[in-house]
């Protein structure tokens, strides 16, 4: 049994749950984080933000108490919070630490608790549909919930939050109908399968998407310039490959969901269906961008399917922005086709983890179980052009 699985204190350790770390955070209280993870894990996917000041020393220098290259590192006049991948080395070096004398808590779970955190904000979609906005804080992944006329959508579903789309929907007086992916992800494990089993809802596919060979049956596929009926609503289906080839937006009065194809702080990186083909991926994102993204009034909100650390959050929480702000304040908007190339391709962050075995899930070519899915999706979205700061 190593230390994740158990802490060895006598005395009881104070925790904290990753609801009120994550509420301290917003609020822009002071955190300080000790990282008892490998440094190649934090190095990957750590918490952040721009009040938290985080070092890292994994568990195993602190078994036998706090050596001084460590104490040097840590503030006595704050409170420290510990964490590790599950919760249990968090524990046992938040007691050594309370044994040195210092403020210390650990965070509950972990890094797995933390990315089980899942918020939301209703949206202003401008006409009779209910818009809800769902935002893993872990990760950077936003999802959607349209409700209207008794019927909901969910746009961008992911596996592990199934459950509480299909509760919010109830709440609102809705069955849900609808469950559609932007495009094939990369970065997260899709839910479009688990809310149709477990809903009877139609799972719906951008035809480009199902093209690349998806391995299962059950779903319907949507091209440019289809409509889907939420209630009395439209959600129009508009194909704006780049990103990948099946990439697609949907408009529901006022809110277009761009998935990955643009965000509020950057555009997509292109590379992650094809990496050889980027450059030409790059060209036909330009285009859609210019010419299926752009063309929309200004007014129009951008409702996108990440945000990183570079995004800057609504008063509300939320992560949306005006069309026509997006296109002044993001310069690749406004350049022209080769020097975007440039720039979207020349800095690219790493890769998403398990971003082969996600994709070959959201194909229908694995079929892993709750748990493993759970897994392969841990860490940053990274589905953004360049690399800016990590989620937090």
């Amino acid at each position: 049994m190593t230390a994740e699985d158990t802490s060895d204190s006598d005395e009881s350790v104070t925790t904290v749950a990753p609801a009120e770390l994550r509420e301290r955070i917003e609020a822009g209280e002071d955190v300080f984080v000790l990282d008892a993870r490998s440094a190649d894990e934090f190095a990957e996917w750590r918490l952040g933000g721009d009040d938290v000041d985080a070092v890292n020393h994994p568990y195993f220098e602190l078994l036998d108490g706090v050596p001084e290259s460590v104490r040097s590192s840590l503030p006595d006049d704050r409170r420290i919070t510990v964490l590790c991948a599950k919760g249990g080395a968090s524990e046992l070096v938040a007691s050594r630490l309370d044994d040195a004398g210092f403020d210390a808590e650990h965070l509950e779970g972990g890094m797995r608790g933390w990315a089980r955190l899942y918020e939301r904000t209703e949206l202003d979609a401008g006409g009779d549909a209910t818009v809800v906005q769902y935002r893993r804080p872990s990760s950077g992944c936003l999802a959607y919930l349209v409700a209207a006329g008794g019927e909901a959508a969910v746009v961008d579903p992911l596996r592990a939050f199934a459950d509480e789309y299909v509760a919010d929907a109830r709440s609102l007086g809705a069955d849900v109908e609808y469950a559609v992916d932007t495009h094939v992800h990369a970065d997260h494990v899709s839910g479009v399968r688990e809310l149709a089993a477990e809903t009877g809802a139609t799972a719906v596919l951008p035809a480009a998407a199902a093209d690349r060979g998806v391995d299962d049956e059950g779903y319907v596929t949507v091209d440019d310039g289809d409509t889907i009926t939420v209630g009395d609503v439209a959600v129009d289906v508009i194909h704006a490959p780049g990103h990948t080839s099946g990439m697609t937006a949907y408009r529901v009065g006022d809110v277009l969901f761009t998935g990955d194809g643009l965000f509020t702080e950057s555009v997509a990186r292109p590379d992650l269906e094809d990496p050889a083909a980027a450059r030409d991926a790059a060209r036909t994102l330009h285009a859609s961008l210019t010419d299926r993204v752009l063309s929309h009034p200004d007014d129009v909100v951008v409702a996108p399917a990440h945000f990183s650390d570079a995004a800057t959050p609504n008063a509300d929480g939320s992560y949306t922005a005006d069309l026509g702000a997006l296109a002044d304040a993001l310069p690749a908007l406004s350049m022209e086709r080769e020097e975007f190339v440039e720039h979207v391709v020349s800095d690219m962050p790493p890769r998403p983890a398990n971003y082969e075995e996600i994709i070959a899930t959201n194909l229908g070519r694995r079929a892993p179980d709750d748990e493993e899915a759970f897994e392969l999706e841990l860490g940053p979205n990274n589905c953004a052009a360049s690399d800016g700061a990590l989620p937090n």
